[in-house]
């Protein structure tokens, strides 16, 4: 089983990259928004109720595919490498699928400031994210965000085997996907 975790900052590609890895791959998508969208209309995310939630369905999600046959899951996730509880959450989640024997790939998605701004506002994006649909409030989040965590590694900061980093500024997201299929045999 390959566990694929594309990451990056807001508005990188990472949900549009993970459709295409999809349809080319036997893997599934589970992009962050899935569990923040099916919350929100009760608790928003930024609640302790929603926090949970949305964790809890995660990590049910995460165990039962662990422990399937399936061949795989793609998930997404916005990582501020600034903060501890990011990086103990990946290793932890890391460590579901390596202890049921699943090789995990991590996929490291960095854009210009600019093309994130444009992407914020793309009807696919807004179709996917309900909780994205204030596009004032979700650039505002965005550009907070930039200023407030780290949410690209810095050069030889992410070591690990399973990796690969893309800008994918002026990339199609099926050329990213193709790039991944590739680096990680899938």
């Amino acid at each position: 089983m390959k566990f694929i975790i594309i990451f990056g900052p807001q508005a990188v590609g990472k949900m549009t990259v993970g459709q295409e890895l999809e349809k080319i791959t036997n893997l599934k998508l589970f992009h962050n928004h899935m569990t923040i969208e099916l919350v929100s209309p009760y608790f928003s995310y930024g609640t302790p109720q929603g926090k949970r939630l949305v964790s809890l369905f995660r990590q049910e999600i995460f165990e039962e595919v662990a422990k399937s046959n399936l061949p795989g899951l793609i998930f997404t996730y916005v990582w501020a490498f600034d903060l501890k509880e990011d990086a103990e959450y990946i290793g932890k989640i890391s460590d579901l699928f390596t202890s049921q024997g699943g090789q995990v790939c991590y996929v490291e998605l960095e854009a210009d400031r600019a093309e994130r701004l444009t992407r914020n506002r793309s009807p696919h994006r807004l179709l996917h994210k309900a909780t994205k649909r204030n596009v004032e409030w979700s650039e505002q989040d965005l550009l907070d965000s930039m200023k407030k965590h780290q949410l690209n590694s810095t050069p030889g900061e992410f070591t690990h085997e399973h990796y690969i980093r893309i800008n994918n500024t002026n990339k199609s997201p099926e050329a990213v996907a193709e790039a991944i299929k590739k680096r990680f045999d899938l």
